[in-house]
């Protein structure tokens, strides 16, 4: 495949504000509205499936393709730090945020077709109100976590299979 599906003429559909959803409709308590912390316990990876299995079904009733959005919107080198993450720690948490994103495309594979896995790079600051731009310099520092775990999103984002 030459290149993503979602670039092409197919509808897909993704999901709808995770982070707004979870605190304003679930009660979650998410700090800097970070929702990637919920990866640190069962209880919070099922919610998360859940979440993405109730949009999944949306799309499959529809007859769409689904992007499967990854909940690292705040899982950077500058959030993750104020949240007492290490550079190792957020490398970690984002790449199980695509895996479980990979899990659950291979639970949709069947049914929907195709998943799209999206990795998400969140702003530094607050998307909504920017006080400092990241320059693509920036961007392209090792020390940039999030970018540091691209390659593992840009290979789940083929329409393939992932490999066990």
């Amino acid at each position: 495949m030459d290149s993503l599906p979602q670039l092409g003429d197919d509808v897909f559909l993704t999901d709808s504000g995770l982070e707004t959803d979870l605190i304003f409709h679930h009660g979650y308590d998410l700090p800097y509205f970070a929702a990637f912390v919920l990866l640190e316990d069962e209880a919070g990876r099922e919610r998360l499936r859940r979440y993405f299995r109730e949009h999944a079904a949306v799309a499959r009733n529809a007859g769409v393709g689904f992007v499967l959005e990854s909940h690292t919107w705040r899982a950077s080198s500058d959030w993750g730090e104020q949240l007492g993450y290490s550079p190792d720690r957020l490398a970690d948490v984002n790449r199980r945020a695509i895996d479980l994103l990979a899990e659950l495309r291979t639970e949709l594979h069947d049914v929907i077709r195709p998943v799209v896995i999206s990795g998400c790079i969140g702003p530094r600051g607050d998307g909504y109100r920017p006080a400092e731009l990241m320059t693509e310099d920036d961007a392209h520092r090792p020390r940039h976590v999030q970018r540091a775990a691209r390659p593992v999103a840009i290979y789940c984002n083929a329409a393939q299979p992932v490999p066990a």
